[in-house]
């Protein structure tokens, strides 16, 4: 089954090849570039499986969260901590702002 990922990242140095990141991306399924760093990706892979593939083109200092808005999940990659608090509090408590 499909799986309806979106793919968010921020690439922290400058001059950071986004054209190595959309590649990779680009092999994970069917896509759309939604905005610069901004992906609809649809895949028999999970959030956790797609986002491990997509951070291995990553540095170490950069972020990624991938959501997949069909199973209600995420996986990421250093959120800030206050930021991944407060997904993680929210995220099941439908507790909406």
């Amino acid at each position: 089954m499909p799986h309806n990922l979106f793919i968010s990242y921020d690439l922290i140095a400058p001059g950071q090849k986004y054209d190595r990141v959309a590649a990779k991306i680009k092999t994970l399924g069917n896509w759309a570039k939604v905005q610069k760093s901004f992906w609809y990706l649809s895949t028999n892979l999970s959030a956790k499986d797609a986002a491990s593939a997509i951070w291995s083109v990553l540095d170490s200092n950069d972020s990624l969260i991938v959501v997949d808005a069909s199973a209600n999940d995420a996986y990421w990659y250093n959120l800030t901590p206050e930021s991944a608090q407060f997904i993680q509090r929210h995220w099941e408590s439908k507790n909406y702002a």
